[in-house]
């Protein structure tokens, strides 16, 4: 099988980038598209030029790492499925497939493939977490939770922050990332405890980085854990409650 990639080559984020192509001969249907990457690099690299750069991890649709655009959809054509489960099989016989960094102004291009999404990140830092004071955490029975409350934060526990939602997205929001953890952490036990102060200072690092939602929809297309639009309900609901309690929690 026969393809031909088109990638986007940039030095650093100062420098400017452009599209280059690059025939590979021996490609197989079974192949992921970052093993077709692995194999364009082999043959870089034994003719002496530079292989393109991207990041990858586990490879099994775990770490989000993995995410590229690929053919001006994140992740690749099949949905809810990340670059590293996408197959070259998805495309035809002499193709010619287009593959960039993910697309967002608040996602940088260090290299190639490669971009900086920290802006994500700092969203975590704000309050995607649960304080507890070290040595004093509680025994599991000590807090219980129903099992569909356990089973409803699992659901948005599941996000890996790839952050192709970002890139999917018209205005560049990150209202699907930004839900799901407020729904996750909101629902747990201790998590209630700090909701309101979590939500203010989410949504506050949100919004100094990522651009307004307008439900478009594209997010929940190309999310790889089939997060549902009504995490994006979330951050609104959760700021309002926040702001109708004061700073109570």
């Amino acid at each position: 099988m026969k393809v031909t990639l088109e990638i986007w080559r940039q030095p650093d984020t100062a420098s400017p980038g452009r599209f280059e192509s690059y025939p590979v001969d021996d490609a197989a249907p079974e192949m992921s598209l970052l093993e077709l990457l692995d194999r364009l690099n082999d043959a870089l690299v034994a003719d002496g030029r530079d292989p393109v750069a991207f990041d990858s991890d586990c490879r099994e649709g775990v770490c989000g790492s993995c995410g590229i655009t690929v053919d001006g959809r994140p992740h690749g054509p099949v949905p809810n499925t990340p670059s590293c489960r996408q197959h070259v099989r998805s495309f035809d016989d002499g193709a010619r497939i287009r593959v960039e960094p993910l697309r967002s102004a608040a996602y940088p291009v260090v290299r190639d493939l490669v971009v900086d999404r920290s802006a994500l990140d700092r969203i975590i830092s704000a309050g995607g977490h649960i304080a507890v004071d070290a040595g004093t955490a509680a025994d599991a029975d000590a807090e219980p939770l129903t099992k569909d409350d356990a089973e409803y934060a699992l659901d948005f526990a599941a996000c890996i922050g790839c952050g192709a939602c970002v890139a999917a997205c018209p205005n560049g929001a990150a209202h699907l990332f930004a839900g799901s953890k407020l729904l996750h952490l909101g629902t747990v036990t201790r998590g209630r405890l700090e909701r309101g102060r979590r939500a203010r200072a989410v949504v506050a690092a949100m919004e100094d980085e990522f651009g307004p939602c307008s439900s478009y929809g594209e997010c929940a297309q190309v999310c790889p854990e089939s997060i549902p639009l009504t995490a994006i309900a979330a951050v609104n609901r959760e700021v309002m409650r926040a702001r109708l309690r004061g700073r109570a929690d």
